[in-house]
């Protein structure tokens, strides 16, 4: 049996290491890092982030970094709700344009400490630094990474139908099945996405036999793609204009009816009803393997195709009317404007930013925008991307193109800020839910009644 100065020693013992301990995680400033709104929520990327955060913490003992992962479908509720009880983050990131126009006024104005830390812009390109200058609010972001879009096809599906494969560069034709030249436009886009598209039993699109009602194979979609987003493949836009009025461009109406008449009349592009079924588990249309080709991000490659079975490629982006545009995501990190600690968080900017582009860059999957790093940029990717998804070829992909896609940018950027951004992104979801679940909808007065409604919100924030 212990004696009771033994025991007393012990108790003592213990809380002078409870105190010292308590002392020590006293000293260090305490910097949350806030991820949820873009990348970074799957497995292995938490496990990267936290051995990221470990490394920090273990480097100095003045800054405790902390890091709080929320999945996607619950961040930006998380976060408002943080925000609104006075408890909010000190850092946000990764998170794209939207991201960022979800929580007007809530970011720290960057300049005076980018000035203070003498931090060195010039491994940017000037106008990418400009792209976060926002117009009374100042610098809220450093580049961080690029995301370019650009097609993928299913191989094997292509295969099966006996047609042709994509062009494999911007500006060449497609040789379509019968030898014949054509423009890489949305009309050969219509052509080939129709033959792609097969019902249960084996009939396509294009054939009188064919039956809407049970497709088991879709021919093209634009994937994870909100309004904005897939309208831009119809040339860039926003539903704001430079007065801060409602308005739907003339190029996104076209676009509308085009997808609309995809849906319902010519059966290629997934409705409302396919897009959510059983056929695409949790909406990932290209990794299921039952359609043919989509428009996607970088941000996209290794864990999109993971369950897919077939082998698949890049291709440019289709044009309309002459022009194409590959629209471009962006993604930073931001200081929130609440912080107690500005110093500090914009050191693990900084870290995040600088000593570890080029790490989290290939983790999400981005472009790093320092061009310093950009030459290294694909062979980091496919190494990755080798070692977590080893089943795919990843050095024999058409990266070219990919690359290819940053000359076509959407200018404005479909991911720009509108007022009330969130009630706006509710009422242009409200309108693609009803032309996308309903065959015999007016998508010109659906348009106009959404322009209408999207006039009366910009008006109430005013």
């Amino acid at each position: 049996m212990l004696s009771k100065n033994t025991v007393r020693f012990a108790l003592l013992l213990g809380l002078l290491l409870l105190v010292s301990v308590t002392a020590y995680a006293q000293d260090r400033v305490q910097v949350r890092w806030y991820v949820g709104l873009g990348a970074g929520t799957d497995a292995p990327k938490i496990e990267a982030q936290q051995a990221l955060t470990d490394e920090f913490n273990a480097s100095q003992d003045e800054i405790e970094l902390v890091l709080e992962i929320v999945d996607n479908d619950q961040a930006y509720t998380v976060l408002a709700t943080q925000i609104a009880a006075g408890n909010a983050p000190d850092i946000v990131g990764p998170m794209g344009i939207r991201g960022r126009a979800s929580f007007p006024g809530a970011w720290l104005d960057l300049t005076s400490l980018i000035e203070a830390n003498s931090y060195d812009l010039t491994d940017f390109d000037p106008a990418l630094v400009d792209f976060y200058k926002v117009e009374g609010e100042g610098q809220l972001g450093i580049p961080f990474a690029v995301f370019p879009s650009f097609m993928m096809y299913n191989v094997d599906i292509f295969d099966e139908a006996g047609i042709p494969y994509p062009p494999a560069a911007y500006g060449d034709a497609y040789t379509d099945w019968d030898g014949v030249e054509r423009e890489w436009n949305m009309d050969t886009i219509r052509d080939i996405a129709m033959i792609l598209t097969i019902d249960e039993n084996g009939n396509d699109a294009t054939m009188d036999e064919f039956d809407p009602e049970h497709i088991v194979q879709f021919g093209f979609g634009n994937q994870f793609a909100d309004v904005r987003g897939r309208d831009t493949l119809f040339g860039s836009g926003n539903f704001v204009d430079a007065d801060g009025n409602a308005v739907i461009p003339d190029n996104w109406r076209a676009a509308e009816q085009w997808y609309h008449q995809a849906m319902w009349e010519d059966y290629f592009y997934p409705n409302g009803v396919y897009g959510g079924s059983e056929l695409f588990p949790g909406g990932n249309w290209f990794g299921s393997g039952n359609i043919g080709m989509v428009t996607i991000h970088t941000w996209f490659l290794g864990w999109g195709t993971a369950d897919l079975d077939a082998a698949w490629d890049f291709a440019p982006v289709p044009s309309y009317n002459g022009v194409t545009t590959a629209k471009l995501h962006a993604d930073t990190f931001g200081i929130m404007n609440s912080t107690q600690n500005p110093d500090e968080a914009f050191t693990v900017l900084s870290y995040l930013l600088g000593e570890k582009a080029n790490e989290l860059t290939t983790l999400y999957g981005g472009m790093p925008a320092r061009l310093s790093l950009q030459p290294d940029y694909f062979d980091n990717l496919v190494g990755v991307q080798a070692e977590i998804y080893p089943d795919v070829d990843w050095a024999s992909l058409n990266w070219d193109v990919v690359v290819a896609g940053l000359q076509f940018p959407d200018n404005p950027n479909h991911e720009e800020a509108m007022p009330s951004f969130q009630e706006t992104s509710a009422r242009y979801a409200q309108y693609a839910q009803t032309v996308d679940n309903d065959p015999a909808a007016d998508v010109n007065a659906e348009l106009d009644l959404l322009q209408t409604d999207l006039q009366a919100i910009f008006d109430a924030a005013e």
